[in-house]
């Protein structure tokens, strides 16, 4: 796991007052950093264009050419004139050595962007956006410095400084990240980040369930009952998903089980036996409120999904304790709008789901939210994940069925909620990722069939 942080401007200045650290050292160690990157990656006189802004991530970009030239066919495209103190100095100490310029993007191995950092708010101007659009379209390897610049140049890696910026984990800027590497800046990250709320998930940290105590029986492992409606098919991926994935009992509950497979039990009341409760997948209108407060008069817990988040009835359901939601964001709107937190179209979520994630979890502590995307961010109370690692493959109908079946599963074993959903969603990414066959091929069954090869 790795922190995430809004800005990380605060801890530079720690580095300043507490550690005896120079903005010019700090500077001088960023630029380290990426020459190490590009010497380990790329044979010596490799030809280089770095495209520098005139503020300090422009700076940071100088000071990466002074420490290739003569190794490297080194040039600086300077797209605006150095204006921070920190760049007119890198400017003063490049043309020391006489680092080669030019005035366009020249085709070259590698193409650095040090055009703007974290701190940038604004928009571009029209000779900007022609330069992105011509880096963009160059056949070089392609490296941000700290971020793409205004989240419009698509890297190859991003090469971040001191830590991990949330903004990257964006689901609209995933396309133009590409796989993000940490540089230190003068001391170990330990030293570096202070605490934060915000934590980034590695694949590493996923905790299988196991079965190493022998004296048990199918009762020893929960009973999961899936609460299925007008689609049952939905109700059939959560099940099986939950059976795979370790729980001792299924039982699809509902009036409408024909073809429910035979390891699946089925009935139509609540077993006394359950340990926890899937409903909302592809749930409809086939229950009154009466009947759907029958299934949920009682404390197991409780993992929901789909119709059921855009029913008045979510309101009495998240006064429970250990209750989860797994909404998309559309879902998640209409989530916002009935706990009268936000009335928001889907785009305004996109550019602020860590903020509306954090908004539900302040105001429903005891719920544990898992919000669909690109990347996955997960919150319960004061603690917030992010899942990286979703794919393309997943956006297929019954996918968000199949991980409703493996929390559901986790849930019935008797793991804590924030321990269900950071495991049920990692296995959940790790099985597409595995998947061998094409992007557009992969079905929920494909995923429900790789379960036991995690």
């Amino acid at each position: 796991m790795q922190k995430l942080y809004d800005e990380v401007a605060s801890l530079d200045q720690r580095c300043y007052d507490s550690f005896g650290l120079s903005e010019d050292l700090l500077m001088e160690h960023a630029a380290d950093g990426m020459a190490d990157f590009i010497r380990t990656k790329f044979d010596k006189h490799s030809s280089i264009v770095i495209v520098c802004g005139s503020g300090n991530n422009g700076a940071d970009g100088i000071a990466l050419g002074r420490l290739l030239h003569k190794d490297y066919d080194v040039r600086l495209f300077h797209v605006k004139e150095p204006k921070s103190e920190m760049a007119i100095l890198q400017k003063k100490r490049s043309d020391a050595i006489g680092i080669n310029e030019c005035r366009s993007i020249e085709e070259c191995d590698v193409l650095v962007d040090a055009i703007v950092g974290t701190g940038f708010s604004g928009e571009f101007n029209s000779d900007i956006l022609n330069t992105v659009e011509q880096m963009n379209n160059s056949n070089a390897y392609k490296i941000a410095c700290d971020v793409p610049s205004g989240y419009r140049f698509f890297a190859d890696t991003t090469l971040t400084m001191g830590a991990l910026k949330k903004d990257m984990y964006l689901d609209g800027h995933k396309e133009y990240v590409g796989d993000i590497r940490v540089l230190d800046l003068g001391v170990s990250r330990e030293i570096y980040e202070s605490k934060s709320d915000w934590t980034l998930l590695d694949l590493e940290d996923l905790e299988l369930p196991n079965r190493e105590i022998e004296d048990t029986h199918k009762g020893s492992f929960g009973h999961l009952a899936c609460i299925s409606g007008e689609k049952i098919g939905a109700g059939v991926l959560c099940a099986k998903a939950a059976l795979r994935f370790g729980a001792g009992l299924v039982t699809i509950v509902g009036y409408n089980n024909t073809n429910i497979p035979h390891s699946i039990m089925s009935s139509e009341l609540l077993p006394d036996n359950t340990t926890a409760i899937a409903i909302g997948m592809g749930l409809g209108d086939s229950y009154s409120d009466r009947d759907l407060n029958a299934f949920l008069d009682n404390d197991t817990p409780l993992i929901i999904d789909a119709d059921i988040l855009h029913m008045d009835i979510l309101l009495d359901i998240l006064k429970r304790k250990n209750v989860v939601l797994t909404p998309h964001a559309k879902e998640f709107v209409s989530v916002l709008k009935l706990c009268d937190l936000a009335d928001i179209s889907i785009e305004e979520l996109q550019k602020n789901r860590f903020k509306y994630v954090e908004m539900f979890c302040q105001k429903y502590q005891n719920a544990t939210l898992l919000l669909k995307g690109a990347n996955v961010i997960i919150g319960q109370g004061n603690s917030f994940y992010v899942n990286p690692h979703g794919s393309s493959k997943l956006a297929k109908g019954g996918s968000g069925d199949v991980l409703s079946g493996l929390i559901g599963s986790l849930l019935a074993q008797g793991y804590e909620p924030i321990e269900a959903v950071k495991n049920a969603s990692l296995a959940h990414v790790s099985l597409a990722l595995n998947y061998t066959g094409s992007d557009f091929s992969l079905t929920p069954d494909d995923l429900i069939s790789q379960i036991g090869k995690l």
